[in-house]
């Protein structure tokens, strides 16, 4: 089920590939895709909301689902 979060800091094409990856690197995601322009990340498959947001602070990102 596509997911959409939104992700503060991002203000680059190089941020929105660090959020991707981090996304990506969840075993329930099978793919993520980000806008700086629009601080959203929008994240395919069954991977839980909580884990998403991890991911992201994890990256250095913050966000709120």
């Amino acid at each position: 089920m596509p997911q959409t979060i939104t992700v503060d800091g991002m203000s680059c094409a190089h941020c929105e590939e660090t959020v991707e990856d981090a996304l990506e690197s969840l075993a329930d995601v099978t793919a993520a895709s980000a806008d700086h322009e629009t601080d959203a990340v929008d994240v395919e498959g069954s991977a839980r909301t909580h884990d998403l947001v991890r991911a992201v602070e994890a990256a250095g990102y913050e966000t709120s689902a």
